[in-house]
């Protein structure tokens, strides 16, 4: 399988990618945050004013064709941002939790962030519910993964606090009660929870590398390691691993996570070439009780359909 997996051909910008079984199309769908990165502008804009991308494949993941953005998002006038959507399917429903920045901001500080709640019966015709009341009012990244009592536990950053991992919980995943800091210690982002081999996991990204953390009972996580924090040899992964999204299919767990590949020494970040993107995928694996993730692998992608696992996107 060729790599990088994906990049966007409008902006070059795909990042923070999730994966989804499409059951209305019976294809994999990957959304992401459609980042600008050829658009100019001042300073950080071309982080914001971002739509929802969408790359599709009928081949199991091996190729990926872009096919557009998501319609029918905008519940207030005007150009706004949108970021890192999590997308849940449960009772025939998808329920997608994305970050929402009014506007299209050309910096960082000064500016709300809040998680918006959509369903949809096909992935294409969205219907808003609204803001979701959590920690504070800068909240992205949002993660869902059902809990053994039937309840719903959200991971999500909160850059107020820190920029810690929090979590809030929900009966119907429309109502949602904050139950505090997580996952604390050395600032992050991008929450994400799957049970592989017999153990719950979690991957934060670190801005060095995902840092992994374990669990038996989605309540008390230990560190485990670090995994995408050193550079790979495929074409665009020479540099750590970013804002990644996992699929678990019985044995086999993949992640997909994404690149500067420009962003190396002697390139000033903020320039134009540092800005473009790539999606990458890799294998995950346990040994003896530790994840690892060897990227240079070579990687034969066959995702099967889904067809009654309830969270497709963990």
């Amino acid at each position: 399988m060729s790599a990088p997996l994906f990049r966007d051909p409008i902006f070059d910008g795909a990042a923070d990618p999730v994966v989804v079984w499409n059951r209305s199309e019976q294809t994999w769908w990957m959304i992401y945050t459609n980042r600008r990165a050829t658009a100019g502008g001042p300073k950080f804009a071309w982080v914001h004013g971002t739509d929802l991308g969408v790359a599709s494949s009928s081949d199991g993941g091996q190729s990926w064709t872009y096919r557009g953005t998501l319609t029918g998002l905008e519940h207030e006038w005007g150009h706004n941002t949108f970021w890192a959507p999590e997308i849940f399917w449960h009772n025939n429903t998808y329920h997608m939790y994305v970050s929402y920045i009014q506007g299209v901001p050309h910096d960082w500080p000064g500016h709300d962030r809040h998680i918006m709640h959509y369903t949809s019966p096909d992935l294409l015709t969205w219907t808003f519910h609204g803001k979701l009341e959590l920690s504070s009012d800068r909240v992205i990244d949002a993660c869902i993964y059902p809990l053994p009592d039937g309840r719903f536990r959200m991971w999500y950053k909160d850059e107020t606090n820190s920029s810690h991992t929090y979590a809030a919980d929900s009966t119907d995943l429309y109502h949602w009660d904050v139950i505090g800091p997580v996952i604390t210690g050395r600032a992050h982002e991008g929450p994400n929870v799957f049970r592989f081999h017999d153990s719950y996991w979690m991957i934060v990204d670190e801005w060095r590398g995902q840092a992994v953390y374990k669990s038996d009972d989605l309540e008390h996580w230990e560190w485990n390691s670090m995994i995408l924090d050193q550079p790979g040899i495929r074409e665009d992964d020479g540099v750590i691993g970013l804002h990644a999204d996992v699929v678990v299919q019985d044995e086999e767990a993949y992640i997909f996570y994404f690149t500067h590949p420009d962003r190396i020494e002697g390139v000033d970040h903020a320039s134009e070439p540092a800005r473009r993107s790539s999606i990458q995928a890799a294998r995950l694996d346990v040994v003896n009780g530790v994840m690892v993730c060897n990227r240079d692998e070579e990687l034969q992608l066959q995702l099967r359909p889904e067809t009654d696992v309830d969270h497709i996107s963990v």
